[in-house]
């Protein structure tokens, strides 16, 4: 990943992802909704790990190396709820 990605640029794409997730729901593209919705949170998952100097940054070149590095430093600190990182480890499978 380029080193010109910032927590505010991630955080700015899943603000995207969020609104086409919205759109596409309200248009009853249920599909297109769920997979926007996935990537806002795909999206904010890194802007949280780059705001914590994550060291583990390199395997988040994965879905699943994001995932668990996001559960190592963001969940298992309580930085966010359990719940939500059950969530989204749940969405990422």
């Amino acid at each position: 990943m380029s080193s010109a990605f910032t927590p505010a640029k991630y955080l700015v794409k899943a603000e995207h992802a969020l609104r086409a997730a919205r759109l596409l729901s309200d248009a009853g593209e249920i599909e297109g909704a769920c997979n926007r919705a996935y990537y806002a949170m795909y999206d904010a998952a890194h802007a949280a790990l780059l705001a914590e100097n994550s060291t583990d940054y390199k395997v988040t070149k994965t879905h699943s190396g994001l995932i668990a590095a996001f559960g190592l430093h963001i969940v298992s600190t309580n930085k966010i709820s359990r719940e939500l990182g059950r969530i989204f480890n749940f969405v990422g499978k």
